[in-house]
């Protein structure tokens, strides 16, 4: 009888109903996949106001024993990827829970930097990691606009406000203003990942700060990962066989729009996603485009 009014009590009760009785433990697991910036029509971001809700449930998950984060990002935003690596370490310190990390097809850029807010992370033989770098990336307009014969107007006020104007010539000064701007965020970037890493880092091989990246084995040998597994296989060796994984994920309503298109009420039902429909959707391909290109990068 005892056995059967068990599974309906809560753990603390139960523990006194059945001898011998206890829970298994619970690893919380949070997936932070896709390209790191705002959502977008035809691109869901991974950014903090995507991930807050899952983490916060996460890491207040009754009777957990560890956070385990699933990663497949090529990266993104850096301000994205930084406010989520401190997001994570917040509530891991407030909760005093070990945080593991698991690379997918790739960590890399801001992927590998929100990686390196776990205490341990893993990969997969043939998982990409690395790409400890900044980019920036845009196109030239001008000899296009000449051809079309569109003059090009631009009034501001301030010298620098009008910086790398893709449909005016490329200035040197621009260009200077940009590389000193990225080395800021690159250093930022490398302190985060030794201080991240610590002694497991191989830090005096120049090529983990230069933008590389690498399979599971050459990330291992670099100190970019502490070992070539998977989240089942390292969660049972950690918390034992019965160990339970319980995935944890955003929950969105069924009327609210998903990144940013939705229908709008009118007369007879509902006739057509919203106003800026339009304007959105142009702006959606665009950044398809670009999420295809960070993809490609790794040969994905």
């Amino acid at each position: 009888m005892k056995k059967r009014i068990a599974p309906f009590l809560p753990a603390p009760l139960r523990k006194h109903i059945v001898p011998g009785w206890e829970p298994k433990p619970v690893v919380a697991v949070v997936r932070l996949s896709g390209t790191i910036g705002p959502s977008q029509p035809l691109r869901g971001g991974l950014n903090l106001a995507s991930v807050a809700g899952p983490l916060e449930a996460a890491f207040s998950l009754r009777g957990v024993k560890a956070v385990a984060l699933i990663i497949n990002s090529p990266g993104g935003s850096p301000v994205q990827s930084s406010l989520i690596y401190k997001r994570i370490r917040a509530l891991a310190e407030e909760k005093e829970l070990p945080v593991y990390a698991f690379a997918e097809d790739v960590a890399a850029s801001g992927g590998y930097m929100i990686a390196c807010a776990a205490d341990e992370i893993y990969a997969d033989e043939s998982s990409i990691v690395g790409s400890i770098g900044v980019v920036s990336a845009g196109f030239g307009f001008t000899g296009l606009i000449e051809k079309l014969g569109v003059e090009r107007r631009v009034h501001t006020a301030g010298e620098s406000k009008a910086m790398l104007d893709p449909f005016q010539p490329e200035k040197e000064d621009d260009v200077k203003r940009l590389v000193a701007l990225q080395k800021d965020v690159h250093e930022y970037f490398k302190k985060l990942v030794r201080d991240a890493r610590g002694e497991r880092l191989k830090a005096d091989d120049p090529a983990i700060f230069s933008g590389e990246f690498w399979a599971g084995p050459g990330a291992l040998e670099r100190g970019l990962i502490d070992g070539i597994t998977d989240l089942r296989a390292k969660m049972r060796d950690l918390f034992g066989k019965e160990v339970k994984l319980k995935l944890v994920t955003q929950r969105t309503p069924w009327w609210r729009p998903v990144g940013g298109m939705g229908f709008t009420r009118a007369k007879g039902g509902f006739e057509r996603f919203g106003s800026d429909f339009g304007a959105d959707f142009a702006e959606g391909l665009i950044a398809a485009a670009e999420k295809r290109s960070l993809w490609s990068r790794f040969g994905l």
